[in-house]
């Protein structure tokens, strides 16, 4: 299990780790070595360094480098080290290890790898000065670059920055954390790989989502079994003005692609005709409307919903008075596990949000940030800048399971929560939400009500995403594309 944390608990652990188990000049040490094994270091090298201990990390990593007789040299940013760093930067000096103190005049593009060791995980704002000045000349360098820890400049609990370092390689020390996956992370880390160096997680973490953590949902399916045992669900949505025939269409199949033995679309009746035609294993189940608006029938919601083992609600909804009746009735009269994504999620947003606390439902939330805000009443910038907290206390306070989407998932229940570090510049196109929506819904058939399960459709949808971009392009790929990976992404998991 990846264990992901913000930098306080980081710091916290690392304090408690030295008084209590291990000195900080042998975690630095274990530092250093690890930077060093975990890429094939050649040519001429480049250490440029801050004055922290992300900046000790660098000289050990120089003077191992230097001992393999390799042409490095250090970069100093200013004359100012921590302890343990100028303990091991004297034994660098010693060693013969060439050292230049940065300037504005400094040319790093002769080299051939660039060790980032300027700013380490407690790094906060902006960088400025010979800082910012050194993170322009190492992204301009033309350099494979390695970053130590986290990369300069970048905050190692959003992923926000307003200038930071570009890697190929970005070797976290100790374990992840936040900002590794977080904001714009993926786009300035191309790399990254976790060192352990024997730093115990003293407080709060998230798990980084990956197979092993899947394997106890991934059960086999028996020969005596029929489609009652895996689930029938049901998705309601669609309208006149969003009736997307096709992404209703992948709604279903992806939700089938999921693994549920039925998938039943719940749509207004006027668009029926238009989704048929996309339909083959799906169902169509029409609902009475008024001007292409599913209309609230008790009587026909309770038909449409009876039998399901899961709901899905709100894609391609629009706008409507009456989805605020159909949505309250949902969640105070039903007992099923609910989705509520897209316009489900506006619907909610007007509504008491109070409901939540009181419904026979259990309910999962599906935002990106801009439906979260909604949800919320927290600005689009507030939750960028610690997602990981935002999600939880949301969740926490009113008993959801919440995924809040971006660049890496954010799903937890307040309690446990996961990363997701799966998906592609690719997926940001129309009907990706749905897709996700449609896996979901498919796993609630008969997996079980946990931010586990939550976390396993957000994993194999984003996963079926990466494959449809290798099998396309970023630029061209689609929805649809993402559904017909789905099979390829549970066939790597199982």
């Amino acid at each position: 299990m990846q264990k992901i944390v913000s930098s306080s608990v980081m710091r916290e652990s690392d304090a408690y780790t030295c008084e209590n188990v291990t000195d900080s000049k042998t975690l630095m040490l274990r530092a250093g070595e690890g930077i060093v094994e975990s890429f094939p270091f050649d040519g001429r090298i480049a250490v440029v360094c801050g004055s922290g201990n992300n900046a000790g990390d660098g000289y050990v990593a120089a003077k191992l480098l230097s001992q393999k007789g390799l042409d490095v040299t250090i970069f100093l940013i200013g004359d100012k080290f921590s302890p343990d760093g100028k303990y091991y930067f004297d034994m660098c000096a010693e060693a013969g290890v060439k050292t230049e103190a940065f300037s504005p005049e400094t040319d790093l593009s002769s080299f051939n790898i660039i060790l980032d060791c300027l700013l380490g995980t407690g790094f906060k704002g902006e960088a400025r000065g010979n800082i910012a000045l050194a993170i322009d000349k190492i992204n301009e360098s033309g350099a494979r670059v390695i970053s130590a820890d986290i990369n300069s400049g970048l905050c190692a609990d959003s992923g926000i920055s307003k200038k930071c370092v570009i890697s190929d390689l970005t070797v976290s020390i100790g374990t992840y954390k936040y900002g590794h996956f977080l904001g714009a992370a993926k786009d300035m880390m191309r790399e990254k790989v976790n060192i352990d160096i024997g730093i115990g997680i003293r407080g709060k973490y998230a798990v980084l989502a990956e197979r092993e953590n899947f394997l106890p949902l991934l059960l086999p399916r028996k020969n005596a079994s029929n489609k009652g045992t895996y689930g029938y669900v049901g998705i309601m949505g669609g309208c006149t003005e969003y009736s997307g025939s096709v992404k209703l269409a992948n709604l279903g199949a992806s939700a089938l692609r999921a693994g549920c033995g039925v998938a039943k679309l719940i749509i207004p009746e006027s668009i029926a005709p238009s989704v048929a035609p996309f339909l083959l294993e799906s169902t169509i189940c029409p609902l009475p409307d008024e001007r292409g608006h599913i209309m609230f029938d008790k009587n026909s919601i309770d038909a449409a919903t009876a039998r399901l083992a899961c709901l899905a609600v709100g894609m391609g909804w629009g706008v409507s008075e009456e989805n605020e009746k159909i949505l309250s009735y949902l969640l105070s009269e039903k007992d099923f596990p609910i989705i509520i994504d897209a316009d489900g999620l506006n619907t909610l947003a007007k509504m008491d949000k109070e409901i939540l606390k009181r419904t026979k439902c259990r309910v999962v939330l599906t935002p990106h940030p801009k439906e979260f805000e909604r949800l919320s009443g927290i600005s689009v910038c507030e939750v960028q800048k610690d997602p990981v907290m935002c999600a939880e206390n949301f969740a926490r306070e009113y008993g959801v399971i919440l995924l809040l989407k971006g660049a890496s998932t954010v799903v937890t229940d307040g309690e446990h929560t996961y990363i997701v570090d799966r998906g592609c510049a690719g997926m940001a196109t129309a009907g990706s939400g749905d897709v996700l929506s449609g896996v979901l819904t498919g796993l609630f058939g008969y997996m079980p009500y946990s931010p586990l399960t939550v976390s396993l459709g957000a994993y194999v949808a984003g996963r079926a995403g990466e494959l449809a971009s290798e099998e396309n392009t970023n630029i061209s790929m689609t929805a649809g594309d993402t559904v017909a990976m789905l099979p390829r992404a549970w066939k790597e998991l199982v």
